[in-house]
């Protein structure tokens, strides 16, 4: 079991994330997760800064901890080639400690440089599959060329390539993407215990490591957590094609109104009761998921980091499947 902190990089500024990372490490997490927005889910949340920049930031200050991106979209803001370029300079830069996380996208970050974002998700996933392709490609070494369905690489080389390429992690929400990540990837990436996941990725020849982000607040007390949960991370409870699909943070407001505070203390562990965190955590071990995410939406990175190391570190490395 590797346990990681997720960087809120929608709520806090660049340093903030970098000075977190510093902590987390301290804190004894194995590895942090960032992911790679261009706008924040909310208005109120108030910060995206570029996750690249952040990444190179934390590699330069941390000495053991090991990085991720939760996750990038590789085939409109980017193109794939970018992405095989810096996924393979961080690696160097953090010796070896960084995987690169990769998904469809959502149109509220790929959206903003203009060609717009493919409506259907079968595109979205043949669009996967080419950028997933062009970046393997690009990491043989040499000069590479490639004609696509939607993506097009010309006589393009990276240069700077690690010894160890970086494992690559795809985001699957259902049994097509969960085949893909097996087909490309080296491990998954998702945001719900769903075992049937797992199983299609073990399925189709997928052996990696599955990661997956788990809902918690920390506050001294139940009723602040819950509320600062909903403050920033309401959205979260809008369901994937809602979030998939809408442009802007206004569009999140207006869909996420009717989200209740109720609605946030079903799904996340919220304040000081260790056991509520560990209950919440099972589901994702139940379903076969070994690199858990903590996605801690408390007011309070600090206090959550101490209750960690005091409260959960050992007890969730503890955890095992359950009988069903």
């Amino acid at each position: 079991m590797r346990i990681g902190y997720k960087l809120m990089a929608e709520e806090f500024g660049p340093k903030e994330l970098v000075r977190q990372a510093v902590k987390a490490e301290e804190a004894g997490f194995d590895f942090v997760e960032i992911s790679d927005h261009y706008h924040p889910w909310l208005h109120d949340q108030g910060h995206s800064p570029f996750a690249w920049s952040v990444l190179g930031a934390i590699a330069a200050k941390t000495e053991r901890i090991a990085l991720a991106t939760g996750v990038t979209c590789p085939t409109v803001r980017y193109h794939p080639a970018i992405i095989a370029q810096a996924a393979a300079t961080l690696a160097l830069l953090s010796d070896g400690r960084f995987t690169l996380g990769i998904g469809s996208g959502e149109r509220l970050n790929e959206h903003v440089v203009g060609p717009g974002f493919p409506q259907s998700v079968q595109d979205r996933h043949e669009m996967l599959r080419e950028a997933l392709e062009i970046i393997r490609l690009l990491w043989q070494g040499g000069y590479r060329s490639y004609q696509g369905k939607y993506l097009q690489l010309e006589d393009a080389r990276v240069f700077d390539l690690p010894e160890e390429l970086p494992p690559i992690a795809v985001a699957a929400g259902g049994a097509r993407a969960a085949r893909l990540a097996a087909e490309f990837g080296d491990g998954m990436f998702s945001t719900e215990p769903k075992e049937k996941l797992v199983k299609e990725f073990r399925e189709a020849g997928g052996d990696g490591p599955l990661f997956a982000e788990v809902p918690m607040a920390w506050a001294p007390d139940e009723h602040t957590a819950a509320r600062s949960a909903w403050e920033s991370s309401r959205w979260a409870l809008t369901g994937w094609k809602v979030m998939s699909e809408l442009p802007n943070p206004a569009n999140f407001e207006a869909a996420s109104t009717t989200v209740r505070e109720e609605d946030i203390l079903e799904k996340f562990a919220c304040g000081p009761d260790p056991s509520r965190y560990l209950e919440v955590t099972q589901p994702f071990v139940d379903a076969g998921f070994d690199h858990l995410v903590m996605q801690n939406a408390g007011p309070d990175p600090d206090g959550f980091m101490d209750f960690y190391r005091s409260e959960l570190d050992g007890r969730l490395r503890e955890l095992t499947p359950q009988p069903a």
